[in-house]
């Protein structure tokens, strides 16, 4: 099994030297990376009943020119041989530990942050700058860390840094979203900040990634999406349990959940009607919206974080707009920054999670 990232190199096994198997993670004669530059890092994946794409995502991290000092992944209570294929990297390679949760019947976001937190676990006793959250679905090419925990160093202001993704053809897009916004696939924190925000919220509708991102803006670090760097995403989003209609539907009351001002939805609905399938594509997520909101359906999130979310978004809608009416010159940084992309997942073509 072999797959091809975007400059065309192919994952293999054999393609791992045998050497880089065994020994510590970071090694400065095997990389040439300056040690006194570079920070460290640990990740965890949480990882439920991922046997079709796990394997991707663990040939991709074997490839890193920078590994992590540890990576624990979570099965949670996965029961497709995902503990099989994990099973069999971790024995060989030492820096590769498999922690099992126990089946549940519901599949859930806040099932993932109880794996998640598991995982924070077995890595308390470990000194490390960073920690980074990635899915089992996902691949990306051999410079992504290194580049990735590099900003950290830069910026001792930064909080939470990502890379935007790619399903198929289509990208992520900004034009509704923020260049600070980063994407849950593959997030990654400084550890001082995401002890400061307490960690993932365990919401069971979702938008857990989205809520700990704006919770750091809130808290005044920065966030920022380098697209420099991209991951490739090889489920679908919102397919994992609902597809098609049912995950726009969720998308919506998942946007109400985490505080979204009713303009921006409607303008995430009037663009999503201009995407496949087209007018009741967004009228559906616009549905999920609303009808949450004329139930009054209770927020996962503080008073405080609702108001910071609103006030960004009408922020970037006035950018938006000021672009619109603008010359082409004065233009180019706020389009930079709301068009990096061109395309999105299908259930989240707009903004992405919760915008």
């Amino acid at each position: 099994m072999s797959q091809t990232l975007c400059s065309g190199h192919q994952l293999t096994v054999q393609s791992i030297p045998t050497t880089l198997r065994q020994r510590p993670p970071i090694d400065s004669t095997d990389y040439r990376i300056d040690m006194l530059k570079l920070l460290t890092y640990v990740l965890i994946t949480p990882a439920r009943n991922e046997a079709q794409f796990i394997e991707l995502t663990i040939k991709s991290v074997l490839l890193q020119r920078v590994r992590p000092l540890k990576w624990v992944i979570v099965s949670d209570g996965s029961t497709d041989g995902t503990d099989d294929i994990v099973s069999k990297y971790a024995a060989e390679y030492l820096w590769i530990e498999l922690v099992r949760m126990p089946e549940r019947r519901e599949r859930h976001f806040a099932g993932k942050v109880g794996a998640f937190n598991a995982g924070r676990a077995a890595v308390r006793d470990i000194q490390f700058d960073v920690i980074g959250n990635l899915d089992a679905d996902v691949s990306f090419e051999s410079g992504h860390f290194e580049f990735l925990v590099g900003k950290f160093a830069a910026d001792p202001q930064l909080g939470v840094v990502g890379a935007p993704f790619r399903e198929g053809a289509q990208h992520y897009d900004y034009r509704f979203s923020n260049i600070e916004n980063v994407w849950g696939g593959c997030q990654l924190f400084r550890r001082e900040c995401f002890e400061e925000i307490g960690g993932y919220v365990p919401v069971k509708g979702g938008g857990i990634d989205h809520i700990a991102v704006v919770t750091a803006r809130l808290k005044g670090w920065k966030t920022r999406t380098y697209t420099e760097s991209v991951c490739l995403h090889h489920r679908i989003m919102g397919t994992a349990k609902h597809g098609g209609f049912a995950a726009r539907f969720r998308l919506g009351a998942k946007d109400y959940s985490v505080g979204n001002h009713p303009l921006w939805e409607l303008f995430r609905m009037v663009y999503q009607m201009k995407q496949r399938p087209f007018v009741i594509g967004g009228l559906v997520l616009g549905s999920g919206y609303f009808w949450s909101m004329v139930r009054r359906v209770k927020r996962p999130v503080s008073k405080d974080l609702v108001v910071f979310t609103r006030r960004e978004q009408m922020q970037r809608l006035k950018k938006f707009f000021a672009s619109k009416f603008s010359g082409a010159k004065r233009n180019a940084p706020v389009a930079s920054c709301m068009t990096a992309h061109s395309g999105a997942g299908a259930s989240d073509r707009v903004a992405g999670p919760g915008g």
